[in-house]
């Protein structure tokens, strides 16, 4: 009468044994311990549809190779900015890059801390332009004859807003929709510069084919640091500080500027 229990025993054992070889076998299907739901869109070089259809970018990559190191499977959700924050705050999306600390938005949010890079606005100029104006802060324009160019309701930090606050300085600036319209206009000599984040606008002048007659300034316009930020309906602050490390590590070890290279050489 013992026979049957202890049958049942070994087919266990050898149903488990049977599914750890199996695991084994498959170890990116096995080793997942979480999937996490990601933010993409079209957003270059942060994020975006690659020429092979496949999704990347330096946030897409980083992020994800976080998510790796933390045995989490990834899913990628395109989403534009307002409409990500809103699926952040009920849940429907766990991972949100790139976004800036409000005290508004941590009231559905935890956020990672300032880990990675800031992110700088620097003053892009004609490459003549850096001979005639060798100018170390964007303030120092307002008594030069430079042609500035910038994009309507964008907001480039202090030292632009102290700029503009001068309502005859601000009569001179060229206010454009796109930055692609302020590329066009330093290349047909229509303005001097235009100020742009700066893996972004080195990004799209490249794309452009623009790099030898637009450059980066060491003007830095502002700097800030974004973060990323975790909806509190999917993600737990111990779950958040193992993130924070694992893009910790991405930087400490130099994996984080080799995503940056591979769509930003600088």
């Amino acid at each position: 009468m013992s026979a049957a229990p202890h049958n049942s025993r070994v087919l266990l054992r050898h149903g488990l044994a049977t599914a750890l070889l199996f695991a084994a076998c498959l170890p990116g299907l096995a080793l997942a311990t979480c999937e996490k739901t990601l933010r993409w869109d079209n957003d270059p070089p942060f994020s975006m549809q690659l020429p092979d259809g496949s999704i990347g970018g330096i946030y897409v990559d980083a992020n994800r190779e976080a998510l790796k190191r933390l045995n989490c499977a990834v899913t990628l959700r395109k989403l534009p900015w307002a409409r990500a924050l809103k699926e952040l705050e009920l849940g429907r999306l766990d991972i949100l890059p790139g976004a800036f600390r409000r005290p508004e938005r941590e009231e559905y949010a935890y956020f990672s801390g300032k880990v990675l890079p800031a992110s700088r606005n620097l003053l892009f100029v004609r490459q003549d332009a850096f001979e005639r104006w060798p100018i170390t802060r964007l303030i120092e324009l307002r008594n030069l004859p430079f042609r500035l160019g910038a994009q309507i309701n964008v907001h480039y930090g202090p030292d632009y807003e102290q700029l503009m606050s001068d309502p005859a300085y601000a009569s001179r600036v060229a206010m454009v929709a796109t930055r692609a319209n302020l590329w066009n206009m330093i290349e047909k000599d229509r303005i001097d510069g235009a100020i742009a984040d700066e893996n972004t606008g080195t990004f799209e002048i490249q794309q452009l084919g623009l790099d030898d007659k637009i450059k980066a300034s060491s003007v830095v316009v502002s700097s800030a640091a974004a973060e990323v930020a975790f909806s509190k309906g999917s993600n737990t602050p111990a779950f958040v500080e193992q993130y924070a490390d694992a893009l910790r590590a991405l930087v400490g070890d130099g994996s984080y500027e080799q995503i940056v290279q591979r769509y930003v050489a600088r």
